[in-house]
This record gives C-alpha cells, structure tokens and sequence, in this order.
C-alpha cells in the first residue's frame, strides 16, 4: 500500500474513532444511537489497526537484462546489473545476462549480477 494511502486511512480510522461521542453520544443516546457508536467506533478502529499492518508501497521489482559493459577504476564500482546498497528494497531482483564489469586499481569494485553491499 502507497505511503500516502495508509496515512489517509490511518488519519480517517481516527477521525471515526473520535467522531463517535462527539456526534452520537452527547445528547442522551438511545438504544440504536449507542449501537450505531459502536459500530462506528468498531469499524474505524478496525481499519486503522489494518492500515498499520499493511506494508509498506516501497516494494521494487527490480531487473537487469542484457546490460553494456561498465569499468571501473581507481577506487569506483562497476555494476552491470542491479544494486541494492545494504540489501534495501522488498521485491525480487533479478539479473539475466549482464554484460562484462571490469575493476582497475585499488578499492575498485565490479559486479555482473546483483550487488547488496
């Protein structure tokens, strides 16, 4: 779920919430106006408990086929395919026949495939 979306429904489960005895429970409830409140409230907190469960819309699918050749020296990285610094992102990664990665000189690094340093 988009970051937006679950803070929305997240800001309006609330509003629900705390709607409910400003607007139902005031003025003497009946008996249906009481069951109506918490109905209301019971739905609103439902929906802000599973908007907190949802993950996060930060999922990438990400994939690298037939790349160029990438060269790297004096201390630089070459990838030829995808990378993911410290493993971030939640989809697949995916490399197919990347292209040739060279690395020249102290520090330098190169990668056909798929990099999660």
């Amino acid at each position: 779920m988009a970051h937006g979306w679950k803070i929305m429904i997240i800001v309006l489960a609330a509003a629900g919430v705390v709607s409910t005895p400003l607007f139902w429970l005031l003025d003497s409830p009946d008996a249906g106006q009481l069951a109506g409140a918490s109905i209301q409230a019971a739905v609103g907190i439902i929906a802000f408990v599973w908007a907190l469960f949802q993950p996060s819309g930060h999922r990438t699918d990400d994939t690298a086929v037939s790349t160029g050749e990438a060269h790297a020296k004096s201390g630089g990285t070459a990838v030829t395919g995808v990378k993911r610094p410290q493993g971030r992102g939640s989809g697949s990664a995916k490399a197919e026949r990347t292209g040739k990665a060279t690395a020249t000189g102290d520090g330098s690094n190169a990668v056909t495939g798929i990099d999660y340093s």
